[in-house]
């Protein structure tokens, strides 16, 4: 493994497994409740958010690992899977503000949004500067930031799925 991939790769294999372990988690706690979050047009959307930030974290740190990976490719992995997230993310937004909407509940719509959409964001950011090059390490750690920030938002919305639904 080469520079600058393999002094992040115990990072990697740490969030690859814990991510997926976490992923697996989150589909037992929106199972336990899935007919109150089937109600709610928002919930469900932000469920499937949350599931695609973390899940492209757990595949980023997968492709990381890769032998003979290259800055600039690994760039282009981060920007497809960034560009995936958002189509899910801009219908998942949609989703919510029709939700809002219909059930007269708007308090906390922006920031219903804004939470799933940040790790996306870091995202796309960190793969145009991994696809730059010059700033490959800063790339990197923008990787990071956006699947630790994906993965708290998805500890956050199971905690929702699985208890505050029900009050």
């Amino acid at each position: 493994m080469e520079e600058p991939f393999a002094s992040w790769s115990e990072f990697n294999v740490a969030v690859a497994g814990a991510g997926a372990a976490l992923g697996g988690l989150l589909i037992v706690a929106l199972s336990v409740n899935i007919a109150t979050i089937a109600k709610s047009a928002g919930l469900a959307a932000r469920a499937g958010a949350s599931i695609a930030a973390l899940i492209l974290g757990v595949a980023l740190s997968c492709a990381a690992l890769i032998p003979g990976q290259q800055t600039v490719g690994y760039g282009i992995q981060v920007l497809v899977g960034a560009a995936l997230c958002a189509v899910i993310d801009v219908r998942c937004g949609i989703t919510v503000a029709r939700d809002a909407v219909r059930t007269g509940f708007r308090r906390y719509t922006l920031e219903r949004i804004a939470f799933f959409a940040v790790p996306t964001l870091v995202y796309a950011v960190a793969g145009i500067l991994l696809v730059a090059s010059t700033a490959g390490a800063a790339g990197l750690v923008l990787v990071a930031v956006g699947t630790i920030v994906a993965i708290v938002a998805t500890v956050a919305f199971s905690w929702v799925a699985l208890v505050e639904v029900l009050r």
